[in-house]
């Protein structure tokens, strides 16, 4: 059985929702999940997990979340290599744009990503939710 984290950030409940469904997918896949918002993560806890699906909203100027999970990604960033990541998240303006310059970053520092990304505008839709599993089922 594999162990995978599904480790975000939620402002209005968007992403957690999206969050809850990548961890059912790995469920449905014999994952072993745990689900733990940006605050209570650390590099220390990555080196524990073969795969994790991160999850932020755009926030400001189409950036990562700032004060909780920002700081937080950069301090696991060098701890992911080797391992399944996966990236997800919501947005309300613009185009996605954080999603994509968080997966140029990613790339940019030797993380390969095993799934597409899965983004939702606003809240996620039944098709959002669905790419949610899928991502969590890919990852598992």
């Amino acid at each position: 059985m594999s162990k995978m984290a599904v480790v975000f950030w939620s402002g209005t409940g968007n992403t957690q929702t999206m969050a809850e469904a990548v961890a059912d997918g790995a469920k449905e896949k014999g994952a072993d999940v745990s689900l733990i918002e940006a605050g209570s993560f650390n590099a220390d806890m990555a080196a524990g997990y073969e795969s994790i699906a991160f999850g932020c909203p755009a926030m400001g100027d189409e950036v990562l979340e700032e004060d909780e999970f920002e700081p937080m990604f950069a301090a696991v960033e060098g701890s992911l290599e080797g391992k399944k990541v996966g990236l997800f998240g919501s947005y309300g303006w613009g185009d996605g744009q954080w999603m994509r310059d968080w997966e140029d970053r990613c790339r940019n520092a030797g993380i390969v990503l095993a799934a597409d990304s899965v983004t939702a505008n606003d809240a996620p839709d039944d098709d959002a939710i669905s790419a949610c599993k899928e991502l969590g089922a890919a990852l598992a």
